[in-house]
């Protein structure tokens, strides 16, 4: 029986999952690397430390089986991050990653000096730090000896296909990430590619995530005992690929994931209109499209009051004490602006705020007014989306914060949304290998992502509930216009 192998290369690990072509995940790997930060705001890795964890993973995620059971590679990555080689094709210096901000500047520049209008029609997406281009600014003002020296820019995942296959090349999702990618056409803004003051030959060449790129070395099969004829397929970003794993292609797919921060990634089969920057047009590992709205804190903002204030990690026992008359009839609200906020206010200086507390406030209510918030927040982009046309019948959710039975009810009600629990959750390297399928067979990658998805429950809304939580929504959504001037007045005192 055929196997794929599925990378996920991730911001702390490399996870490599080995798929059985019937759905059976026959082993999984993980090697974890350093990340660097050398400035405050800065965040780097090596990529030979990537490579490494390529060397060592893969033998030890085949070892017992025939090699020649093998069928493809795909690789799922980290989005964003700034890969440069020279001419001999080595690393010029440390990959900036996806969290990396030190490119304020570089982002104001574009989004207020090229303007987000012009950016909107050229690339579909306005600029923020963590995209690449604004990387190459900052290489190119800041570093100009090393940004001289890039013959190719790359991509994370597109690094580790370059090993595999001494390949080129990269897909529309993970390109549409750069801001350097006309979304809507399919093809590097020429615009775009000037203003960053780089040129076609220097970019890889595009595919689609499902299409191969090559095959893997023969030199390096021999170091990792794989065929060297194994087709590697051109991969997928994070978001694309695990959403292929979950089986949201299509018209109509939707999937929200509750980790650090959180995500809601809804898939389109045409073109898709946007009237809110702050939310990301890309494109899909299915050939499609898909909208993105990403939250800064989610489940993180569960853990800060869980560990940071309350001291404790018994999640379990903390949110038993919310009872269930108080759904939906909380006095407390939280804004869950942790860290600032990309979607959909795309302000940098909002903050965590708790509004409507009493002397009679518990820590329970402190607790469920984050849970809410979390979810209202959500919302917000919900609305934007179904506003644009994409207003979902159904949704995944996955993520640490959806173990919590009681966060996805609450989800399903603030959503109205029925929401399925995958049946396998392994992040991108699941959809990788998907990909690497459809890579190898030439099947229709859709077709396989539905077959292979399951769903082991589904919360329905509570329809109680849901009214209830229409109400706490709406006056949610007043709270931050209210605070915004205040935010930035604080940002400015302490500037200072």
């Amino acid at each position: 029986m055929k196997h794929y192998i599925g990378i996920d290369l991730g911001t702390s690990a490399m996870k490599l999952i080995l798929l059985r072509e019937d759905g059976v995940i026959c082993n999984t790997v993980s090697k974890e690397y350093p990340i660097a930060f050398p400035k405050p705001g800065w965040s780097e890795q090596n990529p030979e430390d990537w490579k490494a964890a390529l060397l060592a993973g893969v033998p030890e995620l085949i070892r017992g089986m025939n090699p020649l059971d093998l069928a493809g590679i795909g690789c799922g990555g980290q989005m964003h991050g700034l890969v440069a080689l020279d001419e001999q094709d080595q690393v010029v210096r440390p990959a900036i990653l996806w969290n990396d901000g030190r490119c304020g500047r570089q982002t104001d520049w574009l989004n207020h000096e090229i303007g987000t209008e012009k950016l909107m029609q050229w690339v579909s997406n306005i600029a923020f730090a963590g995209f690449t281009a604004p990387k190459l600014l900052w290489m190119k003002e800041e570093e100009p000896e090393n940004f001289a020296r890039i013959r190719k820019i790359m991509l994370p995942k597109d690094y580790i296909n370059y090993i595999l296959t001494g390949v080129h090349a990269t897909d529309y999702s993970d390109a549409a990430g750069t801001l350097l990618l006309d979304v809507a056409h399919r093809c590097w803004s020429a615009p775009m590619l000037k203003i960053c003051g780089v040129n076609d030959s220097q970019l890889p060449k595009l595919f689609e995530s499902y299409e191969p790129i090559g095959t893997v070395k023969e030199d390096l099969a021999a170091s990792l005992g794989i065929p060297a004829a194994l087709p590697v397929a051109a991969g997928a970003a994070d978001n694309a690929a695990a959403a292929i794993g979950m089986g949201v292609v299509g018209d109509g797919g939707c999937n929200i994931s509750l980790g650090t921060s959180g995500t809601i990634f809804l898939s389109s089969e045409g073109q898709i209109a946007n009237d809110n920057p702050a939310l990301h047009i890309f494109a899909h590992a299915d050939g499609g499209n898909c909208l993105l709205g990403c939250m800064l804190s989610a489940a993180s903002c569960n853990r800060w009051f869980m560990e940071d204030i309350l001291k404790t990690d018994d999640y379990a026992a903390e949110q038993s004490a919310i009872m269930e008359e108080k759904l939906g009839c909380n006095p407390v609200y939280f804004l869950p602006y942790l860290m600032g906020e990309r979607s959909p206010i795309n302000d940098v200086n909002a903050r965590g705020v708790f509004f409507g507390m009493t002397m009679d406030t518990s820590r329970a209510d402190l607790l469920q007014a984050i849970l809410e918030g979390v979810a209202f927040a959500i919302r917000d982009s919900v609305e934007i989306a179904a506003k644009n046309g994409l207003l979902p019948e159904k949704s995944k959710i996955c993520g640490g914060g959806a173990k919590s039975p009681l966060w996805r009810k609450i989800f399903a009600a603030v959503l109205n949304l029925p929401l399925e629990i995958p049946e396998n959750e392994q992040g991108p390297g699941i959809g990788a290998a998907l990909l690497a399928e459809a890579a190898g067979t030439r099947a229709n990658i859709r077709q396989l992502s539905r077959e292979y998805a399951h769903a082991s429950e589904t919360v329905l809304p509570d329809p109680v509930l849901v009214e209830r939580y229409e109400k706490r929504y709406q006056q949610f959504r007043k709270i931050y216009p209210a605070c915004r001037e205040l935010f930035t007045e604080f940002a400015k005192e302490q500037e200072v």
